[in-house]
Formats: C-alpha cells, structure tokens, sequence
C-alpha cells in the first residue's frame, strides 16, 4: 500500500481522509481487532501491529467513518454503511373503527414488524388476529418490506380481520392477559418471562423529557423540599430494607376483569366444531356478571352456557365482536372505562421498563402479593408450555440444529455478521431460559430420568431437547481428581472452554450449547444433544481424544486441523502422548477433550474442563519446587479438587508481560550491539532496511542468562542498562517506520493482539503506545521480530537471529525465531504419560506453569491492590469485587492470599472498603458451600422453614435459634407413604432443623480456614461483624444473591437477642442461580472500542458519531436492552453532556439508569453509578428537586450494598452537598460535604488534591453562612495542599490565595460591624454585608470537576495551532509516514464494558 488516503472508496462523500487514516492509527487496539475481523478470510492470526496495512483494509476504512452516506452504492465495500444507514419511510394504516394514521418503518423491517407495533399501539393493541393488504393483495408475515412490490412512501396499509383458528384465538386470549396485566410487576418478582423491575420513574415523577418543560415556568426554589429521610443522613445508623422498592402508585392495577379463565366445557365436542366453535371461556366482570363465551372462528359471542348446563347457542344479543375487548366493553361499562385508562398509562410508560431482558434477572426482596387466579399462567404451568412454545412449527425445539445452523451463517461482510450474531444471541439467550426451566423442573421432580432404575444421584434427563446431568461423581469417574467436589467444579471449567472455543469461533469446529444451574442445592449442567449420541456408545463415538483420562488415547486428522487453528489464540500447544500400546498419539487440546463426529456430519468437541493449564499454586506435586514468590506465600496448598486451572485473563496477561520482557531483551542486545559497532555501513543500500538495526558486531550474551532464573531481575536489569542509551536510539528508529510501512504486516503471535478479540476485554487504547515510548531500542526489536517472522529467519544476518533466539530462549517461547508462548494442558494430569523424546520440551513446559503460577502471586495481586489503592479499581459489592479479580486473572480461591497481601499492606487503612468487600465475600461464599449441602438433606414441604433457619443462625444474634420444624398441614399417616425418596435429596429428612448459630459459624471458620487459607476468629454474626465493621443487612443481601433467596420485603429485627429474626413465612421463593456464555457483538465493540480511543485523544465529535454507531450495531445485534448498550448510552450521554447538549444527554442517561436496573437489578453498584450520572444532568437542566431526589436514592442503595464507609460515598455526598449549598439548605450541606471530608481525607490521604479541593467545598458552604473563621480554616488547609502538591505558581494555588484574601476582607468587614453595634448600641450605621448566595453556575461547575468532567476553554490562539497540527498530519500521512496521534487526553472517561 502505498499511501493510506488512496484507498478510500471512490464513492464516499464528505469524508474527509485525516479522520479515516486517523482512525486507522488511532485505536491500536480496536483497529487492530477490527482488521483481523472484517476481512472475510479465515485465519485467527491476529496482528502483531495492525496499523491497517493490510490487504482488506479499504473495508475498514468505510467502516471506520461514521458519517458515510450511501451514494447508489457502486462500489462494492458499500454494502457495509448502507445497512446501517438506511433512510426510512412512512406509510399510512388503516384499521376498522379508527382514523388512518401514518406510521414510520425502514426498508429492512419484515412486515411482522408492523404487526408487533400495532398490537402495541393503543387504540389498535387488542387486535392480534389480522392481516395487511396493500391494494387488496395479503402482504407475507415474513417479507421485508423493500422486497414487497409498490410500497412507497404514502402508501395505504389496510388493517383486514381474518378468521381464528384454535392457535389464534388461544394467542388472542393471551394477548389481552398480557395488556391487563401490562402494568402489574408481579411477573418481575417471580422472575417469569424476562420481566424486571425499575423504579427510576418514581423519583423523576414519570417520563423526564417532559418535566423539563412543565416545571422552567416560576423560579423553582420555593417548592422544594430537601431534607432526606432520616436514614440517609450521614451517621445514621438504621439500615431500612423497605425503601429499596418505594410503592409505585401505579401498580394499585385498575381491576377491569375479576376472572378470565378457560370453561370446564372444553374441548368443543365434535358437532360444536363444525359450527365453528374453537374454545369456551369464563368471565366474571367487575359488576359481578358471570358469563360465558364462546370463540369461533368469526370471533368472540356470548353463549348461553352456565356453570353446571352446557348450552353452546347464541345468548341474545350475542355481542359478537372481532377481539375480546370489543366484546367486554360492550357488556362491562367497567371494563370499557379502566381499560381504556390502563390503556393509556401503558404507552405512557417508557418502553424499556416493559421491554423484556435477554436473560432473566431476579429479585432478591419482593413484597407480599396477591395471588389472583390467572387462566394463563394456570395453563403454561400445566402443559409445560411445550405446546406452542414461541410458535414454532413442529413444536418442541432442536436446540442444537438452531446453535449450530446459526454459527454456519455466513460472515463475509458487515451485514451478514450482523444477522449472524443477531441469530446467535437469540438462540443463546432461548435456550438459556429453557435450560434453565428445564433444570428447576428436574430438580422440583417433574421431569421422568432416562435411566430411572439407578440412584436419584446418578440419574440423567431429557426435557425439550436438552440434557440434563447432576453435578455428582457419578461411577467414581471423578475418584482420583477430588471426587464430588471435582464433579461440581468441572461443569464451570467446561462452560469456560466453551466459552473461549465459542469466542474464537473457528469454521468447522462445534461445541455444545451448555447452561449450568444451582438450584436448590444442586448443580444441574444442561446441554444440547449432539444428533445420534444417545444410540451409541461412547467408546464407538469418541474418534479423538480420551474418555478414561488418558489410558487409552485417539487421534484424528481433521480434529487436529481444526484445533491446530485454535491453538494460538488460546495458547494451546500441540504435544505427544503415550497410549496404552505405549505409541506417541498427538494432540491439540487435554486428553478429556473428547471429539465426536455427530450424525449429522459436524465435528463436536465437548468435556472442555482442561481448556487452560493447571494452576500450580493449588496442585502439589511431589517432587516438584515452585518459584521461591510462590513459596513465601505459603503455596502450593491443598485444594477440594485437582481441577485448579489459571484463567484465560491471567494467560493473556503472563504472555503479553512475557512479550514485552522478549521485547526488553532484545532491544538491550542490539543496543549493546550499537555500541559496539564499528563505523563500517552494511554495503549494498539495498539490504539497509533491514539490517540498519542489527550490523556485524559482538553481542554479550550474559544478560540471558539472568533471565531465565528469575523474571523480575531482568527487567529491572534491562532497564536500568537501557536508560543511558537513550539518544542513541532516536536515529535508528526512524529508519525503522520507513520499512515498516513498505513491509507487508506479518502476522507473528504477539500476544498483544488477541487478548482484545479473544477476551472481550477493553485495554485502554494508549497502552501499546506508552510501552514503545518508555523503551528505547523497541521498535528495532519490534522490526526485527517482524522481519524474523515474515522471511522465516532466512534473509537475516546470523547476529541478529542471535539476538532473538537469545530472547526465546530467555522467556520460554516454544519457537526459536520468534515470540510464541503456548502452555500444554496435560502436564500434571494424573494417568497421562509422554514420550520419552519430549522429556525436555516438557521441563520447559512444567517452568512455564510454575512461572504463571509465581506471576499471579507476584504480579498480579499486587497490581490489583494497587489499582484498588489509586481508585482505578472501585469494588462495590462481592460481585464486582468478583469482577476485579477476575479481570486480572485471579480466581476467586485466592481471595484469602488478596486479603493477606492487603493485610501487610503499610497502606492498609486506605484498603479498608475493600478489605471489608473482601471479607464479607469469603464469608457469604463459605456459608454459599455450607447452604448447598445443608439444602440437598430438606425436602420440598420444608424448604421455607429450612431457609429461614439457615439464615437465623448466620446473621441473627438471637443465641438460641430453635428450628420449627413444619406442623404438617396435613397431619397423615405419614410413614405409609411408600415412594418418598424419588425427589433427588427426597427421605423423611430432619437433621436440618439441629443447626446451631454456633455451629453455623465454627463451620464458616473452618471452611475459610480450608478452602481460602483463611483465619476468621469470631464464633458468631455479632463478632464479625463488630471485628470487620460488617453491616447485616449487606450480608444478608450477598447469601440471598448467592443462593438464591428471595426474602419478604420488611423490616427484619436481626440484633433482637430474644426472637429470631426471620420466620418461614419470610422466605417467598429460591430461585435458580444461572452460568451461561454471553455471545458478543463483535463489530459494535470495535465500533465502541476506537470511539472511546477517539475520545480520549479529544476527537469528541468523532468519537460520538462512532459510539453512536456502535450503539446501532448493539441494537441490531442484542435487541434493546442489553449491559453493553447500558455503558455505550452512558457514554453517549457523558459526550452529549461535554458537548453542551443537556437535553439529550438526559434523555440517553434516563434511558441508561432504567437498562441498568432492568438488566443488572436495582442495586447493582453499576445502577448507583447511573444514578449520580443522571443527577448531574437533571441539575444542569435545571431540574433540583429531581437531582436531589436521585442522589438521595443513590446514597440509600449505597448505604445497603457497601455501607457508608466507601470511597465512592465521598464523591457522592460532595454531589449531595454542592446541590444542597445550590438551594441554600446550609446546614444540611456541611452535613454531607464534612463526611466527604473525611472519607476522602481517609482513603486518599491527607495531603491529596481530592481533600484539597473537599476543604474549598466546605469553605465555600461556611462563606455562604457568614461564618467566615471556619471557612478561612478550611480554605488554609487547602491552599496549603495545593501549595506542597503544585507549587506556589500553578493556578490552583493562586485561585485558593485569592479566596483566602477575599474571605480575610470578609470577615474583617464583619468584625468591624459588631464592633460597631457593641460600641454604639441599636443606632449603629451598618455597612450591608456582601452574603453571596450561590449562583447555579458555580455550583455546576464544581458538580462537574468532582465528576470528573473537564471542560478546556480553548482560545483563538489553541484553536490555531490545533488547525495547524492537524493539517502537519495530514501532510505527514500523505507522504505515508506516520507519526503517534497527538497526545491531548482532555477526558477520562473511565466507561469499560462489563465482561462475564
């Protein structure tokens, strides 16, 4: 490529070429993603440094410009944009008993769509049986609309009634359910159907687009009320459970039916149904009218039935009517009247509260609600919903044709990926909520074995295409790994190598959907069936792979084909073992990994449990040392099981540290080389480029050998040898981005690549940038490398292939000539032998394990703790502390070693949040393990007792918590009932009910001493709690989330040393706890990925059209409402908001807190975030009292979820206070600001710029109050930071001296007045004092320098010299050099996506 302008497709308007070639360089990680996957081609080697030079890279490049625009599309790429970019158009509906209206679609839209709309809208929503025709012609359910002949803009649609059939009507009927039940949460609370609650419209008093024009009338101070309830204040020490779901007025549902059931007189007999009858129902209207209806196939009629005479005629009138409302409203003036009105508050309500979730998030509290008789829901209960299930033809679903049929799809270009995915994440979040389904009714009992003559613990079933298997050591298979603790860590470790083969998304290879489900204290894994396995047996099917670990071994070709793909992004490497004839067998995967080709041709690969290496600091083997980091920790320990593995993150991470160690390597050689180098100049100018970097000399060699001992040396070594040639290095490096642009990119296995796309993970986008700028003598090596890979070593002096072979050999990589580092899963695993031939690569093998092993423990603890230590890392609860370890590679088993390090930490005190988030997760998660066995001994009738128990002895301080065990409702001869113990965990079982809270807690004890090495010396709740300053009620949130648990929403007594806290009747439901893969949307995440990075380097507007962009492709790929579209509307806001758009960046904020509630729950830290987010804007828009209203929710849920002790508090009651001051309620705003003082003061130290700028917040709340000795004290203490941190010059410092002079002047005036009044009495001439009250501007523009925003005022002359810059580049770029992208970073914006 010559240069990069060229490329762009002819047919783009007004894109300019600095923004697309910026975009090629600017996001290295997002381009370099988005390179490897929109060319069509199939190869999974990523880009070491995908500047975009690469053959596709013109696809790219449209892509990358967010404001294409179709233009007849005559090139090719253009596809990409149009699919997108699409303009609507409107087209006139004419439906029976209204007035036409005008409806907008889009071209892609199929007419389905159409129908979904006006089955919402609300003068048309009780219509479901109808067709449309255009010009008399019936348009197809299933045809797009740009493939339908004469549709244009203005065309009339008319809305024609057809006839029911028996599938119709029973749809009808289900349909009107589902609208009178439109505003009843009851669905959230169970958990059914996607449902899930939100309760942001209660403190915006509904949609808040609208109160912006309705409340700017009258100043709005007046009205407000500010003071918080009680237990809000800072220092409260009640922790309420009651508010966490305020009483939403409209859920008091308007009543228009008392019962709509189906009739006992169905099925119509045999002469009704050639009159036309489908089905009978049975209504009892509000006026207490019992009637009985008939649906026909010309609709709804009364007949004349009653009760116990069956009378199918025509009642007179018999009201006949197309839908059921039309009929109810006619004969039910109540009805008629409330349905309306329901009618009307549901379009009212934002869409996505009632838009349903892709998997279903579940409600640890609910109230008490009525349970009202539901013809519907009594019906899906009994026919297990399989009859019609999402009107598929053919009934029941093969799961795995769909799972599989969708990976098959094509993925050429933009808009087959994008239907791809699409199809993907439909199916994945299907079958989870089947699976799921499935799970509880095997579990509750309800689903026949296949295998019914065994024990209930070995027993497997089949439901709806999926099988189901306990996670119990069936057959001993699990005997010499850990037993039963092995069979319930393996479905995990499966479903994580599900998940990483699914993310690399190999042509030809297949795995199994697999769901994995606790409920009721049992595991159930549920998976998809491969066709034909269940006529086979195994040992004939299994053609690759071994299915007694490694005794006996198979291999197979196109396996080996398939997997060898996947072997470099997940760092798996090809290796030999013995079978049981003693004959090398190679493999790509562990000897588990089973292959089986299914009968319909496809190659499977399944039991995945081995995908990544053995975590060695859990495995002890004899014989075997472990680095002396390891061994200072105290490992390796003990674990349940020998199923330990390392994470991919952590894999990732140890190979990226490794590449840059090769890279230090061989920098520091071929500086040692410079250095020795004689002035002879290599003799042909041709070879130059090359060799520039590497002439003929003598490399030392000494510096390998350090290396390999120990890693952290080296690079301190390397360093520090580095630093002092620096200058010398600024030459040659030049020379090197010439060759790099003429070198076609070779692709070599840098790790640096991969981690983005495999992961999900969003690396800032600088990082590879600030890595080459800190070492000199980098680029060379980069060059070399490069250079090494693409000519196979060959045309490279053999200096230089010195230096590099030196450098594999020092980091462990498996190749000679270049940086490849690849772990093999089978070391360690009992029962496999290698060869003898390989008895070296496998000690080279066994010190990479140990190597990643004393990495976790030396690096990235540490690193965690130091991002935890400068705020970068904010855990808020168990989830997200959960989160932090993982992102970083650490499993959760280490929390102990977390907790230890934190624990010797000289800046301990600063860790106290997370050391508390710490403690009370190895806690919770002990009494989690307890809880499961304790639950597998309690049959079903007792199960409320049984939980409530459970939780009286964890967190009550009632000492004697006696267990009632159930009065039998039904008192019987019980011991006649002979098949009691079918239930799994079924028998007349008791021995729950002698737990003890002492018991309970020595238990949780020895548990963490066990499993997380752990020492917790409290013998009951009240200790820990008073030892770790734990709250109850965080803890009793934790277990419940954990397990399960849903509990009644009241206020529960839990230090009453008296009477237990919680009684059976509490405990309202358990409900399953769900593992599953979460497919992504790979475009859209680029898309994401390089907005954030053009955001960061101050490109805002850019960086908006792109996210806008994303957010498009979210919506395309994910449906609405999705935890990756929640951080892209945030975002979306937070830029709208710096660009001076307010309005806007409420309305995409609003729509962010309700995703966040809908998708993650109510008290998510994420939806906290949200809150104060939304608060900030709703101030800006002049809107307090909302402001306040959110903020005070937020610190509420805060408060349940961490307590007040928390560094985020800070910032969230330095917001309170500022908007407090703004409406002039003093005394309530020193309240808060003095507690953020403090908590800042604690966790940021004393002397931070944090504290300094809560002290001028403070000061300023004092001015304000005349009280102007403590507002100077304050004032001084910050000015004295700013003057230790900054420096007397710096402008912070000057603004805090001028406020000091001022309030000196101040309070000297003041005192002169009272001297006055004292000296002269009541006739003193007063001289009026300058009170300032605030002004919203100031108080807005502290509001945003707490949150992190900063606007930069630019002046005429930035401006110019910005233009200038600019324009450099784009010179610079068309001579096809190019340089790093301006390092202007005016916004942190710290936005990652979540990731599972």
């Amino acid at each position: 490529m010559v240069s990069k302008t060229d490329d762009i497709p002819a047919s783009v308007p007004d894109c300019n070429p600095v923004d697309i070639a910026d975009g090629a360089q600017d996001g290295k990680e997002a381009s370099r993603t988005r390179v490897k996957e929109s060319c069509g081609c199939e190869h999974s080697a990523a880009m070491v440094n995908g500047d975009g030079a690469h053959e596709h890279s013109e696809e790219t490049e449209t892509k990358q410009d967010g404001n294409t625009e179709a233009d007849g599309g005559e090139d090719s790429n253009e596809q990409e944009v149009i699919v997108i970019q699409d303009t609507g158009f409107t087209v006139k509906i004419q439906a029976p008993g209204t007035e036409p209206f005008d409806l907008q679609v889009s071209p892609q839209e199929m007419v389905q769509e159409i129908h979904q709309v006006l089955m919402d809208r609300e003068d048309t929503c009780h219509r479901t049986c109808f067709s449309l025709q255009l010009d008399g012609n019936v348009l197809d359910n299933f045809a797009e609309l740009k493939s339908i002949e004469g549709l244009q803009e203005g065309s009339q649609l008319k809305v024609v009634e057809e006839p029911y059939t028996v599938r119709e009507a029973r749809i009808h009927v289900r349909h009107i359910r589902d609208l009178l039940k439109s505003l009843d949460p009851s669905d959230a609370y169970n958990g059914v159907d996607c449902n899930s609650l939100s309760f942001l419209s209660i403190f915006t008093d509904g949609d808040l687009g609208d109160c912006g024009k309705r409340k700017k009338k009258g100043n709005e101070l007046e009205q407000i009320d500010c003071t918080p309830p009680e237990h809000i204040l800072p220092g409260s020490k009640e922790r309420p459970l009651l508010p966490l779901q305020p009483q939403n007025k409209d859920w008091k549902p308007m009543q228009c039916l008392k019962v709509l059931t189906m009739s006992g007189w169905n099925p119509p007999p045999g002469n009704r149904k050639m009159h036309g009858d489908l089905m009978y129902l049975y209504l009892v209207t509000v006026e207490e009218r019992h009637v009985s209806v008939t649906a026909s196939t010309r609709g709804f009629y009364l007949n004349q039935s009653t009760t116990y005479t069956f009378n199918p005629k025509p009642a007179n009138p018999s009201f006949l009517s197309h839908s059921l409302v039309e009929l109810l409203s006619q004969i039910s003036p109540a009805f008629k009247k409330n349905f309306t009105a329901l009618q009307k508050k549901r379009v009212q309500r934002h869409p996505f509260e009632r838009i349903a979730t892709p998997f279903q998030v579940y409600s640890w509290t609910a109230p008490q609600v009525d349970h009202a008789m539901d013809c519907v829901r009594a019906e899906d209960a009994y026919t297990s919903r399989l009859g019609y299930e999402e009107h598929i033809p053919g009934q029941t679903r093969d799961w795995n044709e769909e799972l599989q049929t969708t990976r098959e799809l094509p993925r050429k270009n933009l808009p087959e990926r994008l239907l791809r995915e699409r199809a993907i994440f439909k199916v994945h979040s299907d079958f989870a909520a089947a699976a799921t389904r499935g799970a509880m009714a095997v579990i509750d009992g309800n689903v026949m074995a296949i295998n019914p003559g065994e024990e209930t613990r070995m027993q497997m079933f089949i439901w709806n295409n999926i099988f189901f298997s306990l996670g119990f050591d069936v057959r001993d298979h699990y005997r010499e790994l850990g037993g039963d603790a092995a069979a319930h860590a393996a479905p995990t470790n499966d479903l994580n190598g599900v998940r990483a083969y699914g993310a690399v998304d190999v042509e030809g290879l297949y795995t199994l959907g697999t769901v994995v489900v606790d409920y009721r204290g049992y595991r159930v894994t549920a998976q998809s069936i491969i066709p034909g396995i269940l006529e086979r047996e195994q040992e004939q099917s299994v053609i690759y792979g071994s299915i007694d670990f490694g005794k006996t071994v198979v291999s197979h070709s196109k396996y080996m084909e398939l997997l060898d793909k996947t072997s470099r992004p997940l760092k798996v490497q090809r290796h030999n073992v013995l079978n049981e004839k003693n004959e090398a067998v190679e493999l790509c995967s562990s000897v588990e990994c089973k292959g089986i080709i299914g009968n319909d041709g496809r190659h499977y690969i399944l039991d995945l449990l081995r995908t990544f290496p053995p975590d060695l600091n859990f495995l002890p083997v004899e014989g075997e040392e472990l680095p002396p980091e390891s061994q200072r920790q105290g490992f390796p320990r003990l674990h349940r099981h020998r199923l330990a593995c390392l994470r991919q993150e952590l894999i990732e991470a140890f190979v990226e540290h490794r590449y840059l160690l090769f890279m230090k390597m061989a920098a520091l050689q071929l500086m040692q080389q410079k250095a020795n180098k004689d002035s002879n100049k290599a003799d042909t100018p041709a070879i130059t480029e090359t060799s520039e970097t590497s002439t003929e000399s003598n490399a030392e060699k000494t510096q390998t050998q350090t290396t390999a001992t120990d890693s952290s040396n080296a690079t301190e070594a390397s360093t520090e040898s580095t630093s002092h040639t620096d200058n010398s290095t600024n030459a040659a490096s030049q020379a090197t981005t010439d060759s790099e642009e003429n070198s076609s990119k070779p692709a070599t296995n840098g790790p640096l690549d991969t981690t983005a796309t495999q992961n999900g993970e969003c690396k800032g986008p600088l990082e590879g940038k600030e890595l080459e700028e800190s070492i000199p003598g980098l680029a060379q090596a980069k060059e070399l490398a490069e250079t090494l890979v693409a000519e196979d070593g060959s045309g490279i002096d053999p200096k230089s292939r010195e230096v590099v072979l030196n450098a594999c050999k020092a980091v462990g990589s498996i190749s000679n000539t270049s940086f490849d580092i690849r772990f093999n899963p089978d070391i360690f695993s009992p029962g496999v032998r290698f060869p003898d031939d390989s008895a070296n690569d496998i000690l080279k093998q066994k010190q990479l394990l140990k190597d990643a092993a004393a990495f976790l423990v030396s690096c990235q603890i540490p690193s965690l703790v130091k991002d935890c230590l400068d705020h970068s890392a904010l855990p808020m609860d168990g989830a997200t502390l959960t989160e932090a370890l993982h992102q970083r590679g650490i499993n959760v088993r280490y929390l102990g070693t977390v907790l230890e390090f934190v624990d010797k930490t000289p800046a301990k005190a600063q860790l106290e949040h997370f050391y508390r988030i710490g403690i009370s997760e190895l806690i919770t998660r002990c009494a989690k393990h307890i809880f499961k066995t304790y639950l597998q001994g309690v049959e079903l009738s007792a199960l409320s007792a049984a939980v409530s128990h459970f939780l009286n002895c964890f967190l009550s301080s009632f000492p004697d918590a006696v267990a009632h065990l159930p009065l039998d409702e039904l008192v019987s001869r019980r011991k006649s009932r002979k098949r009691r113990n079918r239930v799994p965990g079924g028998g007349d079982n008791t021995a729950w009910a002698s737990l003890t809270p002492s018991d309970l807690w020595k238990n949780i004890a020895s548990e963490a001493q066990s499993y997380y090495h752990f020492t917790i010396q409290c013998e009951s709740v009240d200790q820990v709690v008073e030892k770790y300053g734990l709250q109850k009620i965080t803890l009793l949130r934790e277990i419940s989330v954990k397990t399960g648990i849903q509990i009644l929403i009241k206020e529960y007594n839990f230090d009453s040393r008296h009477k237990p806290a919680l009684t059976e009747e509490d405990i309202l439901n358990i409900f399953p706890v769900v593992k599953h893969v979460n497919p992504k949307a790979s475009d859209a995440f680029h898309f994401f990925q390089s907005g954030q990075a053009k955001v960061q380097q101050g490109f805002l507007k850019e960086g908006c059209e792109l996210i806008n962009e994303a957010l498009n492709l979210f919506n395309n790929v994910y449906g609405a409402m999705h935890v990756e579209i929640c951080a892209c509307l945030r975002l979306l806001a937070r830029l709208n908001y710096i660009m001076g758009d307010h309005a806007e960046a409420l309305s995409n904020q609003q729509k962010a807190v309700l995703m966040s509630e809908r998708v993650l729950g109510i008290e998510h830290p994420n939806t906290i975030q949200e809150y104060m987010h939304l608060a900030l804007y709703c101030f800006a828009n002049g809107q307090l009292s909302t402001a306040l209203k959110l903020l005070y929710r937020a610190r509420y849920l805060m408060f349940l979820v961490s307590g007040e002790d928390h560094p985020e508090m800070a910032l969230l009651d330095s917001n309170i206070g500022l908007v407090l001051h703004g409406v002039m309620e003093y005394d309530l705003s020193l309240r808060f600001l003095e507690n953020a003082l403090t908590i800042n003061t604690k966790y940021h130290g004393p002397r931070s710029l944090k504290v300094a700028l809560s002290h001028h917040l403070v000061a300023r709340v004092y001015e304000s109050k005349a009280e102007f000795r403590s507002a100077l004290q304050h004032e001084k203490e910050g000015y004295t930071i700013y003057k230790n941190q900054m420096g007397e010059a710096h402008e912070k410092t000057k603004e805090s001296s001028e406020y000091l002079k001022y309030l000196t002047q101040q309070a000297v005036a003041l005192q002169r007045t009272m001297n006055e009044i004292y000296k002269n009495g009541s006739n003193a001439s007063i001289m009026p004092l300058k009170f300032t009250a605030p002004n919203m501007a100031s108080v807005l523009e502290q509001l945003n320098i707490i949150n992190g925003i900063i606007f930069i005022p630019l002046s005429q002359k930035d401006l110019e010299n910005l233009k200038a810059e600019v324009q450099r580049r784009q010179q610079l770029q068309e001579l096809g050099k190019s340089e790093e992208p301006l390092e202007d970073t005016p916004l942190e914006l710290e936005d990652k996506i979540p990731i599972d």
